[in-house]
């Protein structure tokens, strides 16, 4: 991703949760694990992923649910839009990785590869030549959560 301050702005699908992030994204990519189909109901998700400090929640509490040890997921409480995974990355950085379509921008955002593609469906591919990793080989994989 390329340096920038540019402020990128997202919310839920009714408006209760609204959020700012700052600067460039640390990655944008696909990840198709079973954890992630099952918060979003579906076959794969983009995320774009921030320290924790560069995103802001101006509007709204979100609510969390520990997906597994070490990772939180959020969502909107009212609508149930799906919103964030957050945790400790690699390199020991608190990291929100913000779902695309939550984004207002979302083309802003063109993921840069796929992450544990060996668990992605059968029946779903993508006509992509981005990388494909089966595991978090690199970056490392994230395992704390960023809210405690």
């Amino acid at each position: 991703m390329t340096e920038t301050t540019d402020k990128y702005t997202g919310g839920c699908m009714c408006g209760a949760i609204r959020f700012e992030a700052t600067g460039a994204p640390v990655n944008s990519n696909y990840c198709h694990c079973e954890s992630c189909r099952k918060h979003t109901s579906a076959p794969v998700v983009a995320l774009v992923g921030y320290t924790v400090d560069q995103v802001t929640f101006t509007k709204g509490q979100r609510k969390f649910y520990q997906s597994s040890p070490g990772v939180n997921r959020a969502f909107c409480g009212d609508c149930g839009t799906p919103l964030t995974w957050e945790g400790e990355g690699g390199s020991g950085e608190m990291l929100v990785e913000i779902l695309t379509g939550a984004m207002d921008n979302p083309d802003a955002f063109p993921p840069e590869t796929h992450y544990l593609h060996a668990e992605r469906i059968s029946w779903f591919d993508t006509a992509d030549h981005l990388p494909r990793y089966s595991a978090f080989d690199e970056p490392p994989y994230m395992t704390e959560p960023a809210i405690k």
